[in-house]
């Protein structure tokens, strides 16, 4: 494996002798956007861990939380905006480069800044989903009806953690209230892949099926320590395909990439824009 300087003329090199690149994109795509990441360089958790898919559906006080964090934190997050990285990869995808974009971010952000063929991996955050009859609603109409039952929740403010939380650790959620589905009475969850829960296979199958088309495999602000990402990244080497990817720190996947580019996103993506 190649670790490329600042300048990153290898990343640059790479991606011009492919034609057909998958990208996988995590949170370090976006944290130039003001979304914060889980992870620090060396793979382990900032904060707590995120909520789990088994507590939140079996405990009302696990749903409380969530929500009063979700209802602080949607706030800023549902105001963020592509930064370079994004807009970059977009470029790589326009100048016919991009075979598809695969991503772990809920954010929506690649859409956003203009690029068509994304897979998001682990759903998107802008809507939220019933469990019980599945009808979805949008994640701002959701928001009205949060903040209606909730008013003197909206009067706090936290310090922003991922993928739409916010950092209220030692309040009271117990008089929190969460609406129910209109339609049917069931539990209702944001519209992405919690801990503990499985991507729905035909998300898994259409990325495959991509990932076989694709001749090098690029990777862009991952710590690939989730298996629902890396696994991706095991395809690839078994098809020996070239791997590079841009993180800062290290990945689970440090041993089977040809190239390792520790740079901010958007700089070392740059070339592209």
């Amino acid at each position: 494996m190649t670790n490329a300087p600042l300048a990153n003329p290898p990343l640059q090199d790479f991606v011009d002798r492919h034609e057909r690149l998958f990208v996988l994109t995590g949170a370090g795509c976006s944290t130039n956007s003001g979304i914060p990441d889980y992870r620090d360089s060396h793979g382990n958790w900032k904060r707590t861990q995120p909520v789990n898919f088994q507590a939140f559906m079996s405990e009302e006080p696990t749903r409380q939380r969530y929500w009063a964090r979700s209802l602080i934190g949607w706030r800023r997050f549902g105001q963020a905006r592509p930064n370079d990285a994004h807009h970059a990869l977009a470029r790589l995808e326009a100048n016919g480069r991009c075979g598809m974009l695969l991503t772990q971010n809920v954010d929506r952000l690649h859409q956003s800044a203009g690029h068509r063929q994304v897979i998001d991996l682990h759903g998107r955050l802008d809507l939220v989903r019933c469990m019980g009859c599945g009808g979805k609603t949008p994640r701002n109409e959701f928001q009205e009806a949060l903040g209606r039952a909730n008013a003197e929740w909206l009067t706090l403010d936290a310090a922003d953690a991922p993928d739409g939380d916010a950092d209220l650790e030692h309040a009271d959620f117990s008089s929190f209230k969460v609406p129910a589905c209109e339609a049917c009475g069931g539990i209702l969850k944001p519209d992405v892949v919690f801990f503990g829960e499985n991507v729905p296979r035909d998300i898994v199958a259409t990325a495959q099926d991509h990932l076989e088309q694709a001749d090098a495999m690029l990777i862009v602000g991952s710590s690939l320590m989730v298996y629902s990402g890396f696994r991706f990244v095991q395809m690839a080497a078994r098809r020996q395909i070239p791997i590079a990817a841009v993180n800062l720190g290290r990945t689970r996947a440090d041993d089977l990439l040809t190239l390792k580019v520790e740079e901010r996103c958007e700089a070392a993506l740059a070339f592209l824009l």
